[in-house]
């Protein structure tokens, strides 16, 4: 099929088997506007034209291929939590994040997102973020992890987990058009959070988060990690 011509301002989400629906679904939200003028109008894109599993029981269809959208202005990677550690065994999807990425204006990633950037050899030695659970594997794969909401390295902007994303497309939004457009886009999409139980400390909620996760699954963080420090000294 002939590939399609390419707009300004075109960011390609890249679709894979198990990635978090509130991550493509959120920023996509933000980077389109939901009608607002952004300066970016978004696309999905996977291997082939069929349905995606997702985290949820929902499956989302790609709207075109990686071949009709070889050369993007953007990407943008979500992230799928261990089924990323999965996406990044995938050559074919490693080779389009790769091809893509080179002429690419911007390059983009939420949550564990960026470990597909990291494994198609995009951030080494590059500073970029992910989510929390997954920054020594980040590091496994040759990029700098640093500890914010989203980081940006040149064209290369990466987030953390899922509300980091809608942070990041603001930001992009607010580059591309205004401070006043991205404002209105928060406003449309009611972004104001007011989570319950508070915020966040890194200090103290990340190491309990940590030592649950490894009572409820022993080793099983370390044995993600091993599987990425085999595959980064095998590239």
């Amino acid at each position: 099929m002939a590939k399609r011509k390419q707009s300004e301002g075109q960011i390609a989400v890249v679709m894979y088997p198990g990635l978090t629906t509130l991550e493509l679904v959120g920023t996509v939200s933000v980077l389109s506007g939901l009608g607002l003028r952004t300066g970016f109008r978004t696309i999905t894109v996977a291997e082939r034209r069929e349905p995606v599993e997702t985290d949820t029981p929902a499956k989302l269809v790609p709207e075109s291929t990686f071949e009709e959208v070889s050369e993007p202005f953007g990407i943008l990677v979500p992230g799928g939590g261990s089924n990323t550690i999965a996406a990044i065994g995938d050559e074919a999807l490693l080779e389009h994040v790769r091809r893509a990425a080179e002429n690419a204006k911007l390059v983009c990633s939420v949550g564990t997102g960026s470990l597909i950037l990291a494994a198609a050899g995009l951030l080494k030695g590059r500073q970029a973020t992910t989510h929390w659970a997954y920054r020594r594997v980040l590091e496994n794969l040759g990029a700098t992890y640093v500890e914010k909401r989203w980081v940006e390295d040149g064209k290369f902007v990466t987030s953390g987990g899922t509300s980091g994303g809608l942070d990041m497309g603001l930001h992009l939004v607010g580059k591309r058009r205004n401070e006043h457009s991205a404002r209105q886009v928060q406003i449309w999409v009611e972004y104001d959070p007011q989570p319950p139980f508070g915020l966040i400390n890194r200090s103290s909620d990340l190491l309990e988060a940590v030592q649950g996760a490894n009572q409820l699954h022993p080793g099983k963080a370390h044995a993600t990690e091993r599987k990425t420090d085999v595959r980064r000294r095998t590239q």
